[in-house]
């Protein structure tokens, strides 16, 4: 069972002095160790969330695109930001209606409804305004960074992958680098159900990972998962987002997921999350059927 995580004392007299006292506290971390988010409630119901990011990174990230690319999500879409203290990597938001769709039990029609609002969201999010010429560079450089990461994967997952399947990933970082000009906007970095709050409209929150980068990366957890095997949840989504994806993103996508497999098979099992482990087998199989049956 996982630990209740208690809110500093420090961190809790700095969000009451914006937002008055709080009268109750929820621990509402992920179930993982650097999670730390709790939520907060006020005398007269109103709730609200702090977040302490688990890096300088990541609050960076998240801080910018409160300020600079949610708003583009339109009202009760996202969290807004109220304030954020560097020193202690802190976040106070206010919170959006809504569970995460994937507690929800939702049925067929209801997950087509939320893939098509997801999918309307996600185009607002990766249209967010013009990357300034440093976001660019760096959006268009994010493929040729994703490939450069795979060595890095492999030498973590070690003998978790057997040689065919250390191969396959080798050769899709070299076909990743060869995909050529992709579209590049601001994205999510986390784009999945569990990010996805539900109340008959949708709402999109954690945005530690939101960065300039090729639109394509967006759907990689979705693609391993939701779609897999859900192909109309894929097309509610795509409809929405506005267009069909070009070849090269099709093909950027394929070899993103095998990157995405060699990942969840360093990180799930080192750090115990079972899920994660399974997305990551799950991928590299069917990648292997079909490459090399």
């Amino acid at each position: 069972m996982r630990q209740t995580k208690p809110l500093p004392v420090a961190v809790r007299r700095w969000a009451e002095q914006r937002i008055g006292p709080v009268m109750d506290i929820r621990d509402a971390s992920h179930d993982w160790e650097r999670s730390r988010v709790w939520e907060l409630e006020g005398g007269r119901g109103g709730r609200w969330y702090v977040k302490i990011s688990p890096s300088v990174k990541f609050f960076t990230r998240e801080t910018r695109a409160y300020r600079h690319i949610v708003p583009a999500l339109g009202q009760s879409r996202a969290p807004h930001l109220i304030d954020s203290r560097a020193q202690d990597l802190t976040l106070l938001l206010t919170a959006v209606p809504g569970a995460p769709a994937k507690e929800l039990g939702l049925d067929v029609a209801g997950w087509r409804t939320v893939h098509q609002q997801a999918g309307a969201l996600c185009a607002r999010l990766h249209e967010a305004g013009e990357l300034d010429r440093g976001d660019r560079m760096e959006a268009e450089a994010s493929l040729a960074a994703a490939a450069d990461g795979a060595e890095k994967y492999l030498a973590r997952a070690g003998d978790r992958l057997d040689q065919d399947e250390q191969q396959l990933i080798r050769d899709h970082a070299a076909r990743l680098r060869r995909v050529g000009p992709v579209p590049v906007g601001y994205i999510h970095g986390d784009n999945q159900p569990r990010n996805w709050l539900w109340s008959q409209r949708l709402a999109l929150v954690d945005f530690e990972r939101s960065r300039p980068a090729a639109r394509i990366q967006d759907f990689v957890i979705l693609a391993t998962t939701q779609w897999a095997d859900h192909p109309d949840r894929e097309q509610a989504f795509l409809r929405s987002y506005g267009r069909e994806l070009s070849d090269a993103e099709r093909h950027a996508l394929r070899c993103l997921t095998a990157l995405d497999a060699v990942n969840c098979l360093a990180w799930g099992p080192d750090n115990g999350d079972a899920e994660v482990t399974a997305r990551g087998r799950r991928t590299l199989a069917r990648l292997m059927r079909e490459e090399r049956p």
